[in-house]
């Protein structure tokens, strides 16, 4: 066969074939001799460009290749610092932080100088990509009942952060109670009409904060009022909003016969509106004071001498457990494993308990006077508690005070003092744990004045004449000393102050 003969028989897309071929088998033959030099990288970080709150403990960094751990670890830096403790799972590092970020703050994430898993078998040319990543955290924002003219009776945010205040209520509603929901989007509350004297006929509504969870979401509409539960047929005495904000138990009296009353709970869709066919009585016997569990599935009522766990169902007949010993729940912590209990002694005092899922059952605190309130640091490392104690002044008297309790050492220390004879101080923790609310009521001093209909009045019927709102800053608990504890009124007129989550 001719040569002019093979040049006919190779066609233009053959020629394009064996040129391909020989290029790769080059490209081939130069990757084996220099080896794999393609740097390692980070493809994914779990927290980028998001807003994360204190129920989001960790992150995760995904690597494009196995990494070698320990030069991943020492170099990676979080500015601020927030310290955690890592763990890996083939090419995906998770990192928990031991405290919640602090609110308000703008976090930045390097890692750069890691080295690949196997780069120390070829002389450390691998080292990652450099890599940088941001996140921030949620604003610290607080809601409190307004006690001046303007915001009488109405339910006010305020943004720490930004400085800005945000009336969420009408003024014709007397806001009673309220409880944010877990995402900050809207806030339960309980309110009478102004001017309707009786305490007693409030119904349940929830309002829109104008908050959105997500950073990257579009902004809400505050202020929009939806009637969740009326009082046509019953009257609602108390609630409480479960964790997870799927559930309302709630205290009711029949108002034909205000004898007639028991524990209800209403479920919650993804919108936070009531599905009316939920609303629900327990079978149980009537009780006093009441919480919602961590869980969000059971709820535990003082009843009689003890304290009863109920399973939030309409079918259950039996507790799920039962506390003779301990009269009142006072609050539990984040993850549920543990309680703060009163027990009532036979010689008039009264106990704080902490109680494990453990078994473990230590007491706390001894008091002649009132347990005000109880609640646990984030981290259920510290519980602080509102004590009162005797004091001889010729007559009865009680002197309030706020005491944190290390719960490892059982350690106390009393934080700050509060004006005599006064019970209706409410207390609320930060989320960060960086801080701590509480209002200071002033009563009319005139018991016999003839008051207006919108008169505000404290949860045991005081009439208010005005009221402040106090951050005490929190410090790790070998660090507080009497000098660095000072607590600072803030320009709010209000009561009953709670940290948005």
């Amino acid at each position: 066969m001719t040569r002019l003969t093979i040049t006919k028989l190779i066609q233009p897309l053959d020629r394009l074939a064996i040129a391909t071929m020989l290029i790769l088998s080059l490209l081939i033959g130069f990757i084996i001799w220099e080896g794999d030099a393609v740097k390692p990288n980070v493809r994914a970080f779990s927290w980028q460009n998001q807003q994360i709150g204190a129920d989001d403990t960790s992150f995760s960094l995904t690597f494009s290749r196995p990494m070698d751990d320990k030069s991943v670890e020492d170099n990676l830096k979080i500015v601020p610092p927030l310290a955690g403790k890592t763990s890996w799972a083939g090419r995906r590092l998770v990192y928990t932080l031991l405290s919640p970020a602090a609110y308000g703050t703008s976090y930045k994430l390097e890692l750069q100088g890691a080295k690949d898993k196997f780069s120390a078998e070829e002389g450390n040319k691998r080292l990652i990509q450099p890599f940088t990543g941001s996140f921030t955290t949620r604003d610290r924002v607080i809601a409190y009942i307004g006690a001046n003219a303007v915001e009488k009776g109405r339910l006010v945010l305020y943004d720490l952060n930004q400085e800005q205040k945000k009336i969420l209520t009408p003024p014709n509603l007397i806001v009673m109670d309220f409880a944010p929901f877990p995402n900050r989007e809207k806030i339960l509350f309980s309110a009478r009409f102004a001017q309707d004297p009786d305490l007693l006929s409030t119904q349940i509504y929830t309002v829109t904060t104008g908050i959105t969870a997500k950073a990257t979401s579009q902004t809400a509409q505050p202020n929009k009022i939806d009637l969740i539960l009326d009082n046509k047929d019953f009257q609602n005495l108390k609630f409480d909003l479960s964790p997870d904000g799927t559930t309302i138990a709630i205290q009711r009296g029949k108002r034909d016969n205000p004898g007639e009353f028991g524990l209800w709970y209403l479920r919650l869709n993804s919108d936070g509106q009531p599905d009316r066919r939920s609303l629900k009585q327990l079978r149980s016997q009537p009780g006093g004071d009441f919480i919602i569990t961590p869980d969000s599935k059971a709820v535990a009522v003082a009843q009689g001498q003890g304290t009863a766990i109920l399973p939030l169902q309409e079918d259950a007949t039996k507790p799920l457990d039962f506390l003779p010993q301990y009269s009142l729940v006072q609050a539990f912590s984040k993850d549920g494993s543990q309680a703060a209990m009163v027990k009532f002694n036979t010689d008039y005092t009264r106990d704080v308990f902490l109680v494990t899922n453990q078994g473990i059952n230590k007491p706390l605190i001894k008091t002649k006077g009132s347990i005000l309130s109880c609640q646990f640091d984030p981290n259920a490392t510290n519980l602080y508690c509102l004590i009162t104690q005797l004091i001889s002044k010729g007559q009865y008297a009680e002197q309030p005070y706020l005491v944190e309790i290390n719960l490892k050492t059982q350690q106390q220390k009393a934080l700050l003092m509060l004006p005599i004879n006064q019970h209706n101080i409410h207390m609320s923790i930060s989320p960060d744990n960086l801080g701590l609310l509480f209002d200071q009521v002033v009563p009319i001093a005139d018991t016999t004045a003839v008051l207006p209909n919108d008169t505000l009045k404290t949860d045991d019927g005081q009439p208010i004449a005005s009221s402040s709102v106090w951050f005490l800053p929190l410090l790790p608990f070998t660090e507080i000393t009497p000098t660095n504890i000072k607590p600072e009124q803030l320009p709010l007129f209000g009561f009953n102050p709670c940290w948005l989550p």
